[in-house]
């Protein structure tokens, strides 16, 4: 069982759908986590443009993403792309990545933001945020891709 937090940084948080990247940021303390605007997913090269951009302002210093295992903790087909779709992200950004067991985060956030069947991406950033929160709580620590 993990006793130790990762160390607090900058960090994105990146809910990763087939339609929408839902996008969090946390600030280098650990303090204040923001939910920002969501990405329309397009094709790699422009999702990677909004990227640097947002860590270019933001000074980010890793990823957080979150991969959907199933109810047994065991991989699913969307935790494989999602996974993928992270360590590309974090090896083209060149930052450290951690990898968070999402399951469940979207009705979690649902519930917490009252945004029950929200399509706008405002849930997807809400459960990018989530991420965060469960990272700065139980790590793992962020890892070069």
């Amino acid at each position: 069982m993990r006793t130790t937090c990762p160390k607090p940084c900058s960090v994105l948080g990146v809910d990763v759908g087939s339609k929408r990247i839902g996008i969090a940021g946390c600030d280098p303390l650990g303090i204040t986590i923001t939910q920002l605007p969501a990405i329309c997913r397009g094709n790699f090269s422009t999702d990677l443009k909004t990227f640097k951009n947002h860590c270019s302002i933001r000074l980010v210093k890793g990823l957080i993403v979150g991969i959907p295992l199933d109810s047994t903790g065991l991989p699913t087909k969307q935790s494989i792309k999602c996974q993928k779709y992270g360590e590309k992200l974090a090896q083209a950004l060149q930052l450290p990545l951690a990898l968070i067991n999402e399951h469940s985060t979207s009705w979690e956030a649902g519930e917490v933001y009252n945004l029950k069947g929200d399509r706008s991406g405002r849930l997807d950033s809400a459960a990018a945020a989530l991420f965060i929160e469960q990272w700065l709580r139980e790590g793992p620590e962020l890892k070069p891709v």
